[in-house]
């Protein structure tokens, strides 16, 4: 299969406010009144969750078909901390992103514990956004 390119373009709205287009979906990025923001929508770090749960949905999905596990529901809670000192710049001691994740994944269906830990495993090796978030992914950055 070959690669898949994605892309979104932004337009800063406000300082803490940045409009979002991508396959011809428009949404917007916002921040907490406490942050700066408005409050409008969700903020960056939020997004990153969103996201998160989202592919790990479609993969925990086709990894259940695959194993034939009867999934009927399912619900994905993920939370994580972030010390915003450097974000802000007054220290620069921790990182900026969050410090740990924990995803939890909620469902009714019966599985023994051996096919638990199969599936939990293939979710987690086949999950994209899971895998940029693990591994060290080149960014290159530019100005023009």
């Amino acid at each position: 299969m070959s690669n898949l390119r994605f892309s979104i373009n932004s337009k800063s709205e406000t300082p803490a406010r940045t409009e979002i287009e991508t396959r011809g979906f428009k949404f917007i990025v916002d921040e907490p009144a406490e942050l700066g923001g408005t409050n409008l929508a969700p903020n960056p770090v939020e997004y990153i969750l969103a996201g998160y749960a989202g592919c790990i949905n479609v993969v925990a999905h086709i990894t259940a078909k695959e194993l034939n596990i009867d999934l009927k529901d399912l619900q994905i809670d993920i939370e994580g901390d972030l010390n915003p000192a450097r974000l802000f710049g007054t220290s620069f001691t921790e990182r900026a992103g969050y410090q740990q994740l924990t995803v939890s994944l909620k469902t009714k269906t019966n599985i023994d514990e051996i096919l638990k830990t199969k599936w939990l495993q293939e979710i987690e090796n086949r999950c994209p956004v899971n895998d940029n978030l693990r591994n060290v992914t080149p960014i290159n950055f530019s100005l023009n």
